[in-house]
């Protein structure tokens, strides 16, 4: 009911609805996108998402199995023990995988969860080459 000749503006009300309703549309696309998300595709973008995020630190590799590099490492005193699947880049290893066991190699980790770490992906590599890494000899060949 109209009081003393004054009438109610809806516009706020449709423009909080407009825009509501856009929000909950982009939300749910991505939602739907993350969800759908090969798991190749979900490992690639964590192997990124640590790489552009992450921060730098020293590791241990301790064996390499089935395309698989075996790693340990210490943050803030707590110690780590982690793997990483190496079958998709095998590429951006410059020597046979076997012989980087017993090396030291440069990793980064995710700050928010140091649990979440990669020495290799395809942007960035913590294998290192010097004279005490089995690296430095393929490299000096």
């Amino acid at each position: 009911m109209l009081d003393h000749g004054r009438t109610i503006s809806y516009t706020p009300v449709i423009l909080l609805a407009a825009v509501s309703a856009s929000l909950l549309t982009t939300g749910a696309v991505v939602l739907f996108y993350r969800v759908r998300r090969r798991p190749k595709d979900k490992e690639k973008h964590r192997r990124f998402t640590v790489n552009h995020n992450g921060r730098l630190g020293d590791a241990t590799i301790t064996e390499v199995a089935d395309n698989t590099i075996f790693y340990s490492y210490s943050v803030g005193g707590v110690i780590y023990a982690a793997s990483q699947d190496i079958s998709k880049l095998g590429e951006y290893i410059p020597c046979d995988p076997e012989r980087l066991a017993g090396g030291v190699a440069s990793l980064k980790y995710s700050p928010n969860n140091p649990a979440n770490s990669i020495i290799l992906c395809e942007e960035w590599s913590g294998l290192r080459v010097g004279p005490r890494s089995p690296l430095y000899e393929r490299k000096q060949a």
